[in-house]
């Protein structure tokens, strides 16, 4: 979170600001009654009351909330003594603590345990919000005294981290309209209110046809499917009054081993079709003509500010600088990927011709006769591979690379003593392994379940600061795993163990933190899927594969032969992975440099992946009537392309790991990964800190070599 601003965008999909000082008494002491308003109490500094949170609180506490930051605001803009670092800048970065603790609750409700009631009061809501955000980024005295202390710190530099927290604050508020006159602030006002009603229901349509959407199977269709995973379905069939059928939900995590392992042809058609319409059945949670609106009124929004398109205004402050480098780095990498599909369809269609199978590759069709490439080409079997990647006992893998890298320590708290929001959350104490010393508690949230969002994902209830005393870090990661029927394992497939310590890098990144003001916790957003994305390294080392990849029946360790087999296939289907990440990547990108006048969302997507080339057998990775990422809120918009910028970082750095004496686990890498790449956040420039830590800039060469591709001619 690029500041308690930043939690906030995420809540509500909306641009909101940090404010100012501490809560004014009166009014605290006014509206103390609500829980979700009230300071979180208990062991380990405070913890939130999850276990106390209501629809009927939800809405009054965010609105309480929003009077007491205004208030503060009001303080701050109206201060009569000459604005300084102080009493302006330090003072937002203190302002906003009973907001931020309402926001932890917020999100937990919108992301975690939603219901329709909860909907219905976030998209009351969700106009107020961005009153809200606009009243403190339009204050105009606000500001100039931003302002004052901005230019003054040009002309004397402040020490780094104050410094860099009057960069960013003086530029966010620049880029969110600061210098316009009355009259366009004023239509900037009313876009962003009209935007956020939009994102609510983008995001509440795709949630709709998540949860309206199941497929449910008899017993003579579950040919293929693993037991555990029969049993799930089972399990959640009769949780939805359909005793003796199996319920495929419509979520990633039961769609993909579906479709990988289903005998069922015509069900996976149907099953896939599910997937990939969501957002866009032609009904009222269409989201086609909610995508367009969206796209014009942030071109018409940047334009007030003199940006010819939404793009060329977002990327100013991340790593790429404009959409021409990120296009640059995209189009390099799509026609090997493009390239590797075509093979891995030969091969796919070959297989299936050699099975007696008369048909031709279609998309329902890529990842069942991949896996049987796999078999054919490497002898790997992915559901082989499953009986060694226990959810509990990757757990525990990350836990121990926690330990060797950054010297964490996670110790379950007692059960019972740190209220969670549904019984499957769990809750780990982070101490330093050495000394003791508390850091902070993790969350972890695992399983699929209705009123959840899917994917997976981190997030923070309470960042590390230090400008008013050392304060702890209260992290969460959350996943969508298939809950097992009870006294089953939970065997996961390699891409979601490597997503689990993907997300677990982010819960990492939260706790490492070493940074003053709460602005600095925030990252830009082509780096900050870095270090997560260089975590997930970490479990195909030998050291965590030989100590935590055992069979979940006998507990016998992965057999060398099956992980040398792993390790041979690790470019397999990259072609794939790359494609239909790349496809969502340039969509974001093309459609907001597009003029979106009279623009027809359906046609676009089908134009321009026709241009570019887009094999038929594959889809986007997120089509754009369900591009959640981009279209329910702005932190991804034209920015999904950041996850590639970041894998170049990743591949470079893995190499450095890979040629240092101690491979991933050398004491002095592991040094350096902390101090440059994870302690800094954003209280330092990431180009800057990549330097730091490599010593020079990454190169694209080693991604290209990590998947298997070509290398490009330099």
């Amino acid at each position: 979170m690029l500041s308690k601003a930043i939690k906030a965008t995420a809540l509500c999909s909306i641009v909101l600001f940090a404010s100012c000082k501490e809560e004014p008494k009166t009014p605290e002491k006014t509206m103390s009654e609500n829980i979700l308003t009230q300071e979180w109490t208990g062991p380990f500094e405070g913890v939130p009351a999850f276990d106390k949170i209501s629809v009927d609180s939800i809405k009054t506490a965010v609105e309480e909330g929003m009077k007491l930051n205004l208030a503060e605001i009001e303080v701050i803009a109206n201060n009569t003594e000459a604005p300084t670092f102080e009493n302006t800048i330090v003072a937002m970065e203190s302002a906003g603590k009973t907001l931020d603790r309402v926001f932890a609750y917020y999100g937990i409700m919108g992301s975690n345990v939603s219901s329709p009631e909860f909907r219905d009061v976030q998209a009351e809501l969700a106009p107020k919000l961005s009153e809200f955000s606009s009243k403190i980024s339009q204050n105009e005295k606000l500001f100039q005294r931003i302002k004052t202390v901005y230019d003054a710190s040009q002309e004397t530099p402040l020490e780094s981290q104050a410094q860099r927290v009057v960069d960013l604050t003086y530029k966010r508020f620049e880029m969110n309209g600061a210098n316009l006159d009355a009259e366009m602030k004023k239509r900037y006002a009313e876009i962003n209110k009209e935007l956020s009603t939009l994102y609510n229901d983008f995001a509440n349509n795709v949630l709709h046809d998540e949860e309206n959407y199941i497929t449910y199977l008899n017993e003579n269709q579950i040919g293929g499917l693993a037991d555990g995973f029969v049993k799930s379905a089972a399990k959640i069939a009769t949780d939805k009054d359909q005793d003796g059928k199996y319920a495929i939900t419509n979520t990633r995590s039961s769609i993909d081993p579906f479709l990988t392992y289903s005998t069922e042809r015509e069900l996976r058609k149907q099953v896939w079709e599910n997937y990939y319409s969501r957002g866009d059945n032609g009904d009222i949670y269409d989201n086609n003509k909610i995508i367009a609106e969206i796209l014009k009124l942030r071109k018409e929004r940047v334009g007030l500010m003199g940006y010819e398109n939404y793009a060329e205004w977002r990327l100013q402050d991340r790593m790429a600088k404009n959409p021409e480098n990120a296009m640059d780095l995209m189009m390099k990498v799509w026609p090997a990927a493009i390239a590797r599909v075509k093979e891995e369809v030969v091969d796919m269609q070959t297989v299936a011709n050699e099975l007696g199978d008369k048909i031709t590759i279609e998309p329902w069709d890529y990842r069942y006769y991949a896996e049987k490439v796999r078999k054919k080409k490497y002898d790997l079997d992915s559901d082989e591979v499953k009986q060694y990647l226990q959810l509990d006992k990757l757990t525990e893998a990350m836990f121990y690379t926690a330990g060797e890298l950054f010297n964490f320590k996670f110790t379950p708290v007692k059960e019972g003593s740190v209220p969670v929001f549904h019984e499957d959350v769990k809750v780990w104490e982070v101490t330093d392994k050495d000394s003791g010393k508390h850091i902070g508690l993790w969350y972890l949230d695992p399983y699929a379940r209705q009123g959840k969002r899917s994917g997976a994902w981190a997030t923070t209830y309470r960042s590390s600061t230090t400008f008013e005393g050392e304060t702890n870090v209260l992290a969460s990661n959350n996943s969508n795993f298939v809950k097992p029927a009870p006294g089953e394992a939970v065997l996961v497939s390699w891409d979601d163990a490597t997503t689990f310590f993907h997300e677990f890098g982010h819960a990492l990144h939260f706790f490492s933190a070493d940074v003053k003001y709460p602005t600095l916790n925030g990252g830009v957003r082509d780096y900050t899927e870095f270090q997560s994305q260089l975590l997930e390294r970490w479990l195909s080392t030998d050291k965590v594969i030989n100590q935590f990849l055992v069979h979940y029946k006998t507990g016998e360790p992965i057999p060398a032969e099956l992980v040398k087999k792993i390790k041979k296939a690790s470019t397999f289907n990259q072609g794939f992975g790359t494609t239909e990440y790349l496809a969502s990547a340039l969509i974001d990108m093309k459609l907001h440099l597009a003029d979106p006048t009279d623009i027809d969302i359906d046609t676009f997507e089908r134009e321009t992946l026709d241009e570019l080339g887009m094999p038929k057998e594959l889809p986007m990775r997120h089509r754009t009537p369900q591009f959640g990422h981009v279209f329910s809120g702005e932190g991804y918009a034209t920015a999904y392309y950041g996850y590639m910028w970041a894998d170049v970082l990743t591949a470079d750095a893995s190499e450095a790991f890979k040629d240092a004496p101690g491979g991933f686990y050398d004491k002095e890498m592991a040094d350096k990964l902390v101090k440059y790449l994870f302690a800094p956040r954003n209280a330092m420039d990431p180009a800057e800190a990549y330097r730091k830590f490599r010593g020079r800039d990454a190169k694209i060469e080693a991604l290209m070599r990590d998947r298997g591709f070509p290398v490009p001619k330099s």
